[in-house]
């Protein structure tokens, strides 16, 4: 029995984005990254979006708008901390627009393979930090703005240039500007999450990369799949250094399939 065939006939057509973006919205919910990264490859092989690029931009536009949707339920968790949240996207979303521009002339399938390594090395630097489990009360005052706002840029950079929210990288990067805990940094990432998916899209969209109701029936998923994500982040947080492992090993299943797509092209 298919998917499709358990949904009714009008539905089952968007069957595949619905499903992959409630997975998407799932990550994002859950561990504040990653959902980009599932995205483009769920939109290629699983929807059957044959432009890499209209999958790039689409599910930046799509996973924006799921991380402002999943924003809600953290907020109202006291997960999100504005001011520094505020600080890293003011940054970053310079970076993504000059990331994305750069990224839309180039072929990014030859820089996945680095990329990936890059992943690794942030896993393991989550996994060695594990025990630390920050200072709640922290906030982003004028002293620790210039460190923020670095941050910031360099992962908007990575962002935008490879069509990607950035999560992975934005958590890790909260918690080494500021010093506040995983669960915080999950909830606030989703801030700067949604600008510099935001920016991307806008500027693949500049280039008719887009395709706006794939991206509305994906958020749709996403949003549903973001509540359940929310919900098991908040369990997970109560165990200590859980978290942090399940997203360090995130990061390292992502850029295990990375590197093995991109040994396969070559």
């Amino acid at each position: 029995m298919s998917i499709e065939s358990l949904l009714p006939m009008a539905l089952a057509p968007y069957a595949p984005g619905l499903i992959s973006g409630g997975l998407v919205g799932f990550t994002l919910g859950l561990v504040g990254g990653g959902g980009s990264i599932l995205a483009v490859p769920l939109m290629v092989y699983f929807v059957g979006v044959k432009d890499p690029h209209i999958a790039i931009g689409t599910s930046a536009f799509a996973v924006a708008l799921n991380a402002l949707a999943n924003l809600v339920p953290h907020a109202r968790a006291g997960n999100v901390k504005w001011r520094c949240g505020g600080i890293y996207a003011s940054s970053g979303v310079i970076g993504a627009l000059v990331g994305s521009t750069l990224g839309k002339a180039f072929d990014g399938q030859k820089l996945l393979f680095l990329f990936a390594l890059i992943m690794i090395i942030v896993g393991l630097i989550m996994l060695k930090g594990r025990g630390n489990q920050g200072d709640p009360g922290v906030e982003c005052t004028v002293a620790k703005a210039p460190k923020v706002l670095s941050y910031g840029f360099s992962t908007g950079l990575f962002s935008g240039f490879f069509g990607i929210g950035g999560g992975f990288l934005i958590v890790p990067g909260l918690v080494g500007s500021t010093g506040m805990p995983i669960l915080k940094a999950v909830g606030t990432s989703l801030v700067a999450v949604s600008a510099f998916g935001l920016t991307t899209a806008f500027n693949y969209a500049a280039s008719n990369y887009v395709d706006w109701s794939l991206a509305v029936i994906f958020i749709l998923g996403g949003v549903i799949g973001g509540l359940f994500g929310a919900h098991a982040a908040k369990k997970l947080a109560s165990y200590g250094s859980l978290l942090t492992t399940v997203f360090a090993n995130l990061i390292f299943f992502v850029a295990g399939y990375m590197i093995a797509k991109t040994v396969f092209a070559v």
